[in-house]
């Protein structure tokens, strides 16, 4: 009896000790960075109007801390029991993106039906924790090995897509495109890393190219999103709404040159030129206050969380475990890429959040659940 209470008291100490220092220091940091560039997107605005400065710093505070407790709570439990709960996780996930679509439940913010709002101005968007649910489903069919050669079967294959379909379905119909595209972008990762044969990956991606087409020519995709995409090719083709701010935006980040015009000093950013600067522009605040510098400490941190996952999803012996720790690097890689890569004017406009550094509650939870998830393979696997 005296050993198995002791047992317990060593593996809470391993859940609560037992977390990987690079990635929880690379983590942390970075949503240091978040809550002083949310700050000093918002406070000069929000003083100008005689409105509280530090409006979006608590709230960011706050989604910080619950972000935190959630990836702490997800290290609580082997993840290894979670494969019993993956139906439950993936029903509860596909329930919100369902509530979302009714009428009276969801509101819509920029052309898109992707928001669940709550009373005291709380607002939830299901497709962001669905990406959870869609890892999860995915990873406990492809980690299940079944054909001769330990590789999934075709039919595993067609089992993990139809998990990431329905999902991906009712996100396609808000419409929310960018969430789309990323969450499509780590499917396919998951199925090239889990040995699936090559023709699943190619034939992925023609159906990928395939679809956004017919979804272009058949006026599927809204007029907002089109605009979106013009202004990619051609930022003069909306020089009023996405070309203005993708120019702002190209001419914050110049603005910063190599040391930036300091903290709560950029004079875009206090002017509030850029159009969302706070969420999904969040890293043109980075670029001209902090400058090239400091935004290249932003990319290292980056580098480090996805090197250290990687390094963790090598490690483990656990195929479950391995193929969650790819989702949730694939998820956040693509994500990263595509919004850096729109605010300097190298992607299309999606309307995709910055991890750890955007304003907002849903991103933010979702995304430390994610990190939760690698820090709990990290403690099993040591």
């Amino acid at each position: 009896m005296s050993e198995l209470i002791s047992k317990r008291r060593r593996d809470r100490r391993v859940s609560f000790l037992g977390l990987d220092p690079i990635l929880s220091v690379s983590v942390f940091l970075l949503l240091s960075f978040g809550v002083v560039l949310v700050y000093a997107a918002t406070r000069d605005w929000f003083a100008s109007n005689n409105l509280d400065p530090q409006y979006y710093l608590k709230r960011q505070i706050i989604n910080v801390i619950i972000g935190i407790a959630l990836a702490f709570g997800a290290t609580l439990i082997d993840y290894r029991l979670l494969r019993a709960y993956t139906p439950i996780v993936w029903g509860i996930g596909v329930l919100g993106l369902v509530a979302v679509l009714i009428p009276g439940i969801g509101s819509t913010v920029n052309g898109a039906r992707s928001w669940i709002a709550f009373p005291g101005g709380f607002q939830i968007q299901p497709a962001e924790l669905a990406k959870i649910s869609i890892i999860v489903g995915m990873s406990l069919i492809l980690s299940e090995r079944l054909s001769s050669d330990g590789y999934p079967t075709d039919r595993q294959v067609v089992q993990s897509l139809v998990v990431a379909a329905i999902p991906l379905l009712l996100i396609v119909a808000q419409p929310d495109l960018g969430t789309v595209l990323i969450i499509s972008a780590s499917v396919v990762t998951m199925i090239a890393i889990s040995g699936a044969r090559s023709r699943w990956v190619i034939g992925l991606l023609t159906l990928g190219v395939t679809g956004i087409y017919l979804a272009v020519a058949s006026g599927q995709v809204s007029e907002y999103q089109l605009r979106r995409l013009r202004s990619f090719v051609d930022p003069l083709a909306d020089p009023q709404a996405s070309g203005y701010q993708l120019r702002q935006a190209r001419v914050t980040i110049g603005s910063g040159g190599l040391f930036g015009k300091g903290l709560f000093s950029g004079p875009q950013t206090n002017g509030r030129f850029v159009p969302e600067q706070h969420t999904d522009f969040i890293f043109t605040v980075s670029g001209e206050e902090l400058g090239f510098l400091g935004s290249i400490i932003i990319l290292i941190l980056f580098m480090a969380i996805l090197m250290r996952s990687f390094a963790i999803a090598r490690r483990t012996t656990d195929l479950f475990g391995k193929m969650v720790c790819v989702g949730v690097i694939s998820w956040f890689s693509f994500q990263i890429f595509e919004n850096i890569g729109m605010t300097m004017g190298l992607m299309p406009m999606t309307g995709v959040p910055l991890p750890f550094l955007s304003y907002g509650g849903s991103s933010m939870f979702a995304t430390m659940i994610g990190i939760g998830l690698i820090q709990n393979v990290y403690q099993r696997s040591r």
